[in-house]
């Protein structure tokens, strides 16, 4: 099977789109995953960045099936924002200094430079999202809190890739586990990671690079996917949408053809067969 790379819809003529939502759209880790699908005009995104330099680069280089808005997305209460030294430490939470001490470099990065009231929106109220495929999420801590709060939305959701940590790097947040249990009760599996990041306790260092990471897991991108035991509760629509996401991003083939599978089942399309004899 040689075909990952090849986008699904040349491969199988499809012409749908997939609307995702981008909370913490700072684009200071690279390109976003979904990239794969902006690229080749499959995807429509709604963004949320309240980093006001980050949102003026962000629109500064979108595309036309971009749109990216100020919200601090949350519990749509009031918060206090913490603003760190290193932007991608700032956080609606407190910084855990005493875990943060055992790693290099952190206890800088995280230091709390300004601290300012903001209102915060519940991703349930979002009119501007009208429509929720694929959600990413990378706000610092407070991704379970957004999830508790927009379970109406999580309902369609297909695939969700968020950030998750293994130790509390902010005070009294929310861990992979408990993430993963809420959103398996809300119907979804844990798929993969992509990528698991560790850390090396200090004083130790790895060839004289405080980024090196040696046996201490500290967090990873998570990605979790609709339940593929329960397919059939989604529509023809959904099932493709899933495929092209899970094809186009991640490369899961296996989960994309029994996408296919009830699809065709459900359709009496032939995508599934096309789809196979692709890959071979």
């Amino acid at each position: 099977m040689s075909n990952r790379k090849q986008p699904l819809a040349t491969l199988l003529d499809l012409e749908i789109q997939v609307d995702v939502v981008d909370i913490g759209a700072n684009p200071i880790d690279g390109t976003p995953p979904y990239k794969p699908l902006l690229d080749t005009g499959l995807a429509r995104v709604v963004g949320f960045e309240p980093n006001p330099h980050a949102l003026a680069a962000l629109n500064a280089r979108k595309g036309p099936n971009e749109t990216y808005l100020p919200y601090v997305v949350f519990d749509g209460a009031k918060q206090t924002f913490r603003v760190c030294h290193a932007p991608g430490m700032s956080s609606l939470l407190e910084p855990n200094r005493k875990l943060l001490g055992y790693f290099h470099g952190f206890l800088d990065w995280a230091r709390v430079e300004e601290r300012h009231e903001v209102e915060t929106v519940r991703l349930d109220d979002i009119e501007e999202v009208e429509s929720l495929d694929y959600l990413k999420i990378d706000i610092q801590g407070g991704e379970l809190e957004v999830f508790r709060n927009g379970v109406e939305r999580l309902a369609d959701c297909l695939v969700i890739h968020t950030e998750v940590e293994f130790l509390p790097m902010y005070e009294g947040q929310p861990l992979f586990s408990e993430v993963e249990m809420f959103l398996r009760s809300q119907g979804f599996v844990f798929h993969r990671f992509a990528p698991l990041v560790s850390r090396v306790l200090k004083p130790l260092v790895v060839g004289n690079d405080i980024y090196a990471g040696l046996s201490q897991l500290f967090w990873a991108d998570a990605v979790f996917i609709r339940d593929f035991t329960r397919l059939d509760v989604l529509s023809p629509m959904q099932l493709k949408k899933m495929t092209l996401i899970l094809h186009d991003i991640y490369g899961s083939r296996d989960v994309a053809y029994q996408a296919l599978l009830i699809h065709d089942q459900q359709s009496g399309a032939t995508f599934a067969e096309r789809y196979l004899a692709a890959l071979i």
